[in-house]
């Protein structure tokens, strides 16, 4: 294709009327695309998408990096080459119709390069989680009949070498970082895959762009599945596409023509959060994508922050949490006078965006105040002085990290959706917003609540453009999530009030059903722990057909920066806890197992006040007990995004829950 002229009207696409299902689960399907009088814009390919951005954007900066110190700089017009290089490299390595390329490392130019590359060549994009161990690399490899696996580094590529023999669609490994250390004829270094594809024309790898279309499947988000085997969940170009452009503006994102937006991209992108956010929203609207380091949550990302400067920050809740963490820490080091004058200023911030003044300009003037003296410093040091949109998703946040941020005015927008949606069906935005709340359906997206309860609460169902194309090779489950009417049931439990304000309260699955009949969401109890105990650092509740609830709690505790393993030492937050408690404990194995009287005391004063908030005795507490390690990502109880594996606690922990119920 000649590039010299994009401004070329982009090609008319056309949806496919043959096919009228609303979904499939073989990778070469195409289903009926949802389109209506609320949602009636055309629908584009993501190479369409891409060439829009180049004919708009093209000498803007589109991906940054750092090496060797210094930052590297790749424009829309250089990005989108590399990507027909790829795609080129791709087809000589024998990539085929609908089969994938897995990626499999931190998030790098090379990963966005490869994942737009693979599109252009006819492949479907599929994340592969760097947490995965060989096992589970080897399933989601085998499920998308994956042709050639782009990896990061050694470490990444020792997984594939131990499966590598047992994967019949496996033709090549390409490696993004480092030196390659094993000499095969089908490895090679990313220099080297980029060359591969010189024989190709351009006029081919054309006839193949040309012949997509929006129906059809480019990108596979593999769930991380409670039970089982994670699902492959089949986004087309249209899902891409159309919620790159809409969901992101709902959010108040902005056209680089208007302002360009910066972003840091440090979250997984084989999660549908990152990748929809970093990578396609990216290229819809020209913003300016910045790689932090792949140390970026064992404490360096605040560092990449302060030096880009974004304008708009995206942190699952566990992220939020740690950085309140760790201004906490600073606080309590702080002299007498500081801290005195940041409980100030954070409570008159909290209680200016909590209940904005109709009148009075001193409720006006002391938020200015406490904001310039205080609070712009806190946000200075976190690199968020010219951040504009700050948001939360993949999981529920707490009331207290909310008004935390609050107080640093700080509005965390909440985005909900799930991989099934393409992301953000939902999206808060600083002209939807309402606290504890996710905000509205995305304009062109449908929301409804089914069985409701008294209060309005039932389960969550999806209608648009956003919603997926079905499970890969998995008929029976994705007939399981939509119904005769082809609306998609989300399995979360919700409310939406009289504006269309959606509030997220639990899942289905994770309701808890006492043996008395009772049903029983447990977030909000064990959000309340959290927040009436500021010593726990995880709280699960139990109690599933069971006489009555009890709960396993962690303690929060310092982080091995190396391995992201918690370690004994208490945080100086739960030290301080116990100092108040007359105790002089400073790590979790001077507490558990009922060692530290005191500390166990204050505990249960907490749940106690917890217990006379319940609205019945069937959703009070009666046992609980401390673990003597934290939940991280390596122990099996916490997702790549740090959400925590209920099911997973619930079988590791087994023996200890059934203790609360023997005798």
């Amino acid at each position: 294709m000649d590039i010299s002229n994009l401004s070329e009207p982009l090609p008319e696409v056309h949806n496919d009327k043959s096919k009228e299902k609303l979904w499939t689960t073989t990778a070469d399907g195409s289903v009926k695309l949802r389109i209506d009088a609320s949602c009636p814009q055309p629908p584009v390919t993501v190479h369409q998408m891409f060439l829009e951005c180049v004919d708009k954007y093209g000498n803007l900066n589109g991906l940054s990096s750092k090496k060797n110190g210094v930052w590297e700089h790749i424009t829309f017009l250089e990005y989108y080459k590399l990507c027909r290089r790829a795609a080129k490299s791709f087809l000589k390595l024998g990539l085929e119709r609908f089969h994938s390329v897995g990626i499999l490392g931190f998030n790098a130019p090379e990963w966005f390069i490869s994942a737009v590359g693979t599109v252009f060549a006819g492949g479907i994009t599929t994340g592969i989680y760097t947490t995965n161990s060989g096992e589970a690399c080897h399933y989601v490899a085998s499920d998308c009949r994956a042709n050639i696996i782009v990896v990061e580094n050694q470490k990444q590529l020792d997984k594939i070498l131990q499966i590598w023999d047992k994967l019949p669609d496996l033709k090549a490994v390409v490696q993004y970082k480092g030196t390659l250390q094993v000499k095969r004829t089908d490895l090679y270094t990313w220099d080297e895959f980029l060359e591969l594809g010189k024989d190709i024309s351009e006029e081919h790898l054309d006839d193949i762009i040309n012949s997509q279309k929006p129906n059809q499947c480019c990108v596979l988000i593999y769930t991380s599945g409670t039970t089982g085997n994670p699902k492959g969940v089949m986004l087309s170009h249209d899902n891409i596409t159309w919620t790159a452009a809409h969901a992101s503006r709902a959010g108040d994102m902005q056209p680089a023509e208007v302002q360009q937006e910066s972003i840091v991209s440090y979250l997984p992108l084989s999660h549908i959060a990152a990748q929809i956010y970093d990578m396609w929203t990216g290229i819809k609207w020209g913003e300016h994508v910045y790689f932090a380091n792949p140390d970026a949550l064992k404490g360096t990302l605040v560092d990449t922050l302060r030096e880009t400067q974004p304008t708009s920050h995206m942190g699952v809740p566990r992220v939020w949490e740690k950085i309140m963490e760790r201004i906490k820490e600073a606080s309590a080091q702080a002299s007498a006078l500081k801290k005195k004058m940041l409980s100030w200023a954070m409570s008159v911030n909290l209680e200016r965006n909590l209940s904005p003044p109709r009148n009075g300009e001193l409720k006006l003037f002391l938020p200015a105040v406490a904001d310039y003296l205080v609070v712009s410093k806190i946000r200075k040091m976190l690199g968020f002085s010219h951040c504009q949109k700050h948001f939360s998703g993949a999981a529920p946040i707490s009331k207290e990290t909310l008004e935390f941020f609050l107080g640093l005015n700080i509005t965390l927008y909440e985005a909900y959706g799930m991989s099934e949606t393409s992301g953000p069906h939902v999206m808060s935005s600083p002209y939807t917003h309402r606290f504890q709340c996710c905000g509205k359906a995305v304009p062109g997206c449908q929301m409804k609540i089914v069985n409701k309860d008294s209060e309005g609460n039932g389960e969550i169902c999806f209608w648009g453009r956003t919603v997926f194309m079905g499970y890969l090779n998995m008929e029976d489950k994705t007939k399981e999530v939509f119904d005769e009417d082809g609306w998609l049931h989300s399995g979360d439990i919700g409310k939406m009030d009289s504006d269309g304000f959606l509030q997220v309260t639990g899942r289905i699955k994770e309701l808890i059903i006492t043996a008395g009949g009772e049903n029983i969401p447990p977030i909000p109890i064990e959000d309340s722990i959290k927040s009436h105990l500021s010593i726990v650092s995880n709280a699960v509740l139990i109690g599933d057909r069971r006489k009555f609830l009890s709960m396993l709690l962690t303690l929060k505790c310092t982080v091995d920066p190396e391995s992201m393993e918690p370690m004994d030492n208490l945080t100086q937050e739960a030290i301080r806890f116990c100092i108040d408690a007359g105790s002089r404990a400073t790590t979790v194995t001077e507490i558990v197992g009922q060692k530290d009287q005191a500390v166990y005391r204050a505990i249960q004063e907490g749940i106690d006040k917890v217990n006379s908030e319940a609205v019945s005795n069937a959703q009070r507490i009666q046992k609980w007990t401390v673990l003597p390690k934290d939940f991280s990502i390596s122990g099996g109880e916490m997702g790549p995004t740090m959400k925590i594996k209920r099911h997973a606690i619930l079988e590791k922990y087994k023996d200890v829950i059934e203790t609360f119920y023997s005798g």
